[in-house]
């Protein structure tokens, strides 16, 4: 019992430094992303966290069998160099027993990574498609910060406001830069530039929203050519462009999995597959890490880690493929996602056994030889 006590805290602590790495590394790399969103005035700066904090679990679902399979080669391969693994193989610590060890972890892990992939992950998925919906009805005006050159419409249009009131009403010293094109939309004819001392938002009766400027002018022409054309102005009206969020979640992936189970359109089946798929990779990835983190001292630790990881990806790789055919019908149903994780459990115990195998071969041989001789 205190084996597998030390056994299971060594693997957890090292698979919660791991969780927390890669966390924080694909977090920042999706937070700069929503950045430079908000900064173009896609969206607003205040949904940001909120976004973050829903797709921490669909984030977490995918970073736990890897940090499971790292935590198990970096907490054993270090037992392994220090000589404990030695000592415990002694005393009659086998490879398979080892692995019914860490199958304690694995399952709180496999419990943890189905609760993501069934329960919250979805409902994340579903508040971050709500905001982004929210957020595409959204107008310039709605996301236009005060003191700011705020690019639109792919950097086509540039908005600048000196003031902007608190119900975004009524805005001073405006500003607007637009990069008019051909009908064909393939070259510029020129830019149009706009001032005016103040504007007013005005929506009408169909639900478009315009700005409309008053005292002011409009510039149009061609950077580098004097042929500028001056227009002063009382009222102008500006119609306001919504801004385009991409959608980075599809509409299945937000579908509660109750309503996928017993759903026969093959998209539905390989959503509902690759959520069940998430526990049972923890468990084959499992099976996989423990033989792989059986290093030699002279060797050093990281030996089988370039291995053991391309490994892993040749797994994940291999289901997202197999997700693609079943989405495509290129696989039957019932075959599914299930070949993949049988095949990676046989070179699993292929690995876990192949020791023993050989020592048990080599051992034959011997007795041959010598009696023989």
């Amino acid at each position: 019992m205190i084996v597998f006590r030390y056994l299971s805290r060594e693997v957890l602590l090292t698979l919660s430094a791991v969780s927390a790495v890669l966390l924080v590394i694909i977090m920042s790399g999706r937070f700069i992303r929503y950045l430079a969103q908000a900064a173009q005035g896609l969206l607003d700066p205040g949904v940001l966290l909120l976004i973050m904090a829903y797709r921490v679990p669909g984030f977490l679902q995918l970073i736990l069998p890897l940090a499971l399979f790292l935590g198990i080669l970096l907490a054993y391969g270090r037992m392994y160099l220090d000589s404990e693994m030695t000592v415990l193989s002694a005393t009659g610590m086998s490879q398979q027993r080892l692995f019914a060890y860490s199958l304690a972890p694995a399952t709180l892990v496999a419990l943890l990574a189905g609760w993501l992939s069934l329960g919250l992950a979805p409902q994340g998925v579903e508040h971050v498609a709500r905001i982004l919906n929210e957020q595409s009805a959204m107008t310039e005006l709605d996301t236009l910060v005060p003191g700011r050159f705020q690019s639109m419409k792919n950097g086509s249009r540039v908005t600048y406001t000196e003031e902007l009131s608190e119900d975004r009403g009524a805005l001073s010293e405006v500003f607007i830069s637009e990069t008019q094109l051909s009908s064909k939309g393939d070259k510029e004819r020129g830019i149009s530039v706009l001032v005016a001392e103040s504007g007013r938002q005005e929506i009408q009766a169909d639900g478009s929203r315009y700005l409309i400027l008053e005292n002011g002018y409009r510039y149009d022409g061609n950077p580098g050519q004097a042929d500028y054309r001056a227009i002063k102005y009382d009222t102008y009206g500006v119609l306001l462009p919504k801004p385009e969020v991409a959608a980075e979640v599809t509409e299945r992936e937000a579908i509660p999995t109750r309503e996928l189970i017993g759903n026969d359109k093959p998209r539905m089946q390989s959503e509902l597959q690759w959520r069940l798929s998430i526990p049972v990779l923890v468990f084959v990835v499992t099976l996989l890490a423990v033989p792989l983190s059986r290093v030699n001292p002279r060797q050093g630790r990281f030996l089988k880690l370039l291995p053991a990881i391309l490994l892993y990806m040749a797994y994940l790789a291999l289901l997202i493929a197999a997700r693609g055919a079943l989405d495509k019908e290129n696989i039957p149903a019932v075959l599914g996602l299930w070949w993949v994780h049988g095949l990676f459990v046989l070179i699993g115990l292929l690995l876990l056994y192949w020791e023993p195998l050989r020592l048990r071969w080599a051992a034959r041989r011997v007795a041959q030889e010598v009696a023989r001789g």
